[in-house]
């Protein structure tokens, strides 16, 4: 669920580092919302991320 539809950014895996350099696996989660755009001249619920929504990408359904 947390994957963008428009541009496909989904969760990223990593490793965490302390100050004593200990090392545990780690996500990073993109800022995921549930909108209400206009997809082929008719309003749907999609999952988007703020950075498509910010710049633009989808036209919001009102």
């Amino acid at each position: 669920m947390a994957k963008c539809e428009v541009c496909g950014k989904g969760v990223t895996f990593g490793i965490k580092v302390s100050h004593s350099h200990r090392r545990s696996n780690r996500t990073w989660k993109p800022n995921i919302r549930r909108v209400k755009t206009v997809v082929n001249g008719t309003p749907k619920k999609v999952y988007v991320c703020s950075r498509c929504l910010r710049a633009g990408k989808v036209q919001r359904a009102v």
